[in-house]
């Protein structure tokens, strides 16, 4: 008989649903119905001929599936961020709508601690892969319109010294991080090496529309980039007290990394350069679902998980 998909197809529609009293089987419903919301498909050879194999829950895992076209088995968690966790489902999506609610991100701590995962590792680990469900798609498509780009730098007081002066801002040790944001829009934000022309203008041209207006503040590292977009580059004197300039400013730009520090100083405390790509991409997603629920955005990262892998030992 072919298989029939469950009622609920994603997270804003289970009202009769509490996120946080979920059972295994509501919670395999919901992914089930997130990942495949046409009706299931083989993971092996996209075929949808499927059938569920039932029997005793002591000889048949629970909502195991099979392939009639390839005889495979396989269940919702295969070729995805969650293949061969031992974390359970319920876990998985309660994870997924914490990350997704809080706006300023949940410590691995805290995840341990409300979702009862035994140790720190694991929790650490399924926080990472979440973020990694989170991380912008390849075919995402260059940012469009006016577009706000700025930098900053990422990471906590340096220890005072009585014989050496410790820097701010550029020129900082910190890890310098780059953020390109649309005009009532997405964001895209990323680690980057040196704060020059090179690779601040290099990453401009990666990420922007050649149609589209650059705006930053008055670092010379901008200079000669909007001879190469139709809208020109716009400039606002932030040295000089200037914060607007007729509609050029970077206001977005400074609301993105006042989240993106507050989640690191009030949340997790210490980030670590090589781990911060993650961060940044957690903190683009909520930026860019910020106009729908917590359960559409929760619904929205789950999408992501299919096709990504990610190793404690490669963490």
């Amino acid at each position: 008989m072919k298989y029939v998909p469950p009622k609920f197809s994603k997270l804003s529609e289970m009202a009769s649903i509490d996120v946080g009293r979920l059972t295994e089987d509501e919670a395999r419903t919901i992914l089930e119905n997130i990942r495949w919301p046409n009706g299931i498909e083989c993971p092996h050879c996209h075929s949808k001929n499927i059938v569920r194999i039932n029997g005793k829950s002591d000889t048949v895992r629970d909502g195991l599936l099979r392939c009639k076209d390839c005889r495979k088995q396989f269940t919702v968690t295969v070729d995805t961020i969650m293949h061969r966790s031992h974390i359970t489902l319920r876990q998985w999506v309660q994870a997924f709508y914490a990350m997704c609610s809080s706006k300023k991100g949940v410590s691995a701590l805290q995840l341990q601690r409300n979702l009862g995962i035994h140790s720190y590792r694991p929790a650490w680990h399924l926080a990472h892969r979440i973020r990694s469900a989170m991380s912008p798609q390849i075919t995402a498509g260059m940012l469009k319109g006016i577009v706000e780009c700025d930098e900053t730098y990422i990471g906590g007081k340096p220890r005072q010294s009585k014989n050496k002066h410790n820097k701010r801002g550029r020129g900082t040790k910190k890890a310098p991080v780059m953020a390109l944001i649309e005009r009532r829009g997405n964001a895209i934000s990323k680690p980057i090496e040196k704060v020059n022309a090179k690779t601040l203008k290099s990453t401009i041209r990666e990420m922007v529309d050649k149609k589209s207006t650059i705006m930053t503040d008055e670092w010379p590292a901008y200079n000669g980039i909007g001879r190469e977009f139709a809208g020109g580059h716009k400039v606002v004197n932030h040295g000089l007290g200037e914060y607007v300039n007729g509609n050029a400013y970077t206001n977005n730009a400074e609301s993105y990394f006042a989240l993106l520090k507050r989640g690191v100083h009030g949340i997790f405390h210490h980030v670590s350069k090589q781990h911060l790509h993650r961060y940044c991409d957690e903190f683009s997603f909520r930026w860019n679902n910020r106009n729908v629920t917590d359960g559409e955005r929760a619904t929205q990262a789950i999408r992501g998980i299919e096709g990504k892998r990610l190793m404690y030992k490669v963490n």
